[in-house]
């Protein structure tokens, strides 16, 4: 029996959930544990794509390239959604495909669900029921649609099941798993703590413990598309930036809007913030494993530092991730300035809770267990 798999990602984090995956069913193909003969393919919608950036993702996490680049490109969340789901039907046509494997909550993710849906294929979604009950978030109302005509449901956390049932999801297609995330973090971490990135970047060592520094990314819309908004973050940061060095990849939309915005000033190395070009993963995860504090709006930022153990002040009123808060090192701060420095001072003076406890099947097996529950369906 053959089965074929077509593998969706859609920008450059959706390669390291994905990744793992079609290695653990490659390795149970290649060793005879799956009766299948399992034939996979990835596809990239080339929704967020930089060559240079991915190309080095690629070579550092040896993940597999795309058989097929949709080349979709940027645009209004309407006309990219709109785009992918008109080429990728071409592919599911040509293709043939038993099962489409989405991942993650960008337009890719629920657009090609749909097409998978209208044409008859299963759909697996990784990553399913995360809710932050915000659905002015763009990513929210792409996990609510993926999830409502997913087959196979495959979970971080088991409150992410309960969300699932409550929206009348079956039992029987809910599968926790684990993060996939975390798969690639613990393969890949004494690699990147080789790397001399904190020399690069002028980072000294004190005697013993962290460096003192921050990390800060910002990248959503709610925080970087409103002058006041973004502004009132520059004044956070600028307090911080007078304790410690805050080094600041910036993404090309943020530093777009700090220059459409006149906030150059603000946000510059004279208040203490280093702004850098977007990281390759492993000196991205080197820079911030050995953080004082990270400030994030990113959700997956929140999970790996959690798993890294490194206090992590998340820039967003809520999250899709609660686990991150509960039994994690993410504190919600939104983007008040008073909350943030507040957070920060408690960082800095010991008074910060910095969770022991990993949560539950976090343990670098969770692609493992998605390949063997796909071996058993198709076998």
């Amino acid at each position: 029996m053959a089965i074929r798999i077509l593998h969706v990602v859609g920008a450059r984090p959706n390669y390291m959930k994905i990744g793992p995956v079609i290695r653990a069913l490659d390795e149970l193909r290649t060793t005879g544990q799956c009766r299948a003969d399992i034939e996979q393919r990835l596809i990239h919608t080339g929704q967020h794509y930089d060559y240079s950036m991915s190309t080095l993702f690629f070579e550092q996490l040896g993940l597999p390239r795309p058989d097929v680049n949709l080349e979709v490109g940027s645009g209004p969340q309407g006309q990219q959604t709109g785009r992918i789901m008109e080429l990728f039907e071409k592919v599911l046509v040509e293709e043939r495909p038993d099962l489409v494997v989405v991942v993650g909550d960008v337009n890719s993710t629920m657009a090609c669900a749909i097409d998978a849906k209208k044409l008859g294929v299963e759909v697996a979604h990784i990553e399913a029921g995360l809710r932050s009950r915000d659905l002015t978030m763009p990513e929210e109302i792409n996990r609510i649609v993926t999830d409502s005509i997913s087959d196979l449901l495959f979970t971080t956390e088991r409150e992410a099941g309960d969300n699932l049932r409550s929206e009348g999801r079956p039992d029987e297609s809910i599968f926790f798993v684990g993060n996939v995330m975390i798969d690639t973090l613990m393969k890949h971490r004494a690699a990147a703590m080789a790397l001399p990135t904190l020399d690069k970047l002028g980072l000294k060592s004190p005697q013993g413990g962290r460096r003192d520094y921050a990390v800060l990314t910002l990248h959503r819309p709610a925080n970087v598309d409103n002058r006041e908004v973004l502004a009132s973050l520059g004044e956070a940061l600028c307090t911080i930036g007078k304790q410690m060095p805050v080094v600041f990849p910036v993404h090309p939309r943020t530093r777009a809007r700090i220059q459409e915005f006149g906030l150059a000033d603000v946000f510059s190395a004279q208040n203490g913030l280093s702004l850098v070009e977007p990281m390759g993963y492993l000196d991205f995860l080197n820079l911030t494993a050995n953080a004082r504090v990270v400030l994030t709006d990113s959700g997956g930022i929140q999970e790996e530092t959690t798993i890294l153990g490194v206090a992590c002040l998340t820039l967003r009123p809520n999250t899709e991730r609660p686990i991150t808060v509960t039994q994690g090192t993410s504190q919600l701060v939104g983007n008040d300035t008073k909350a943030i420095t507040e957070g920060f001072e408690n960082v800095v003076s010991g008074r910060y809770r910095i969770s022991s406890r990993v949560p539950e099947l976090w343990d670098g097996n969770a692609a493992r267990r998605i390949a063997d529950i796909l071996a058993a369906r198709y076998s």
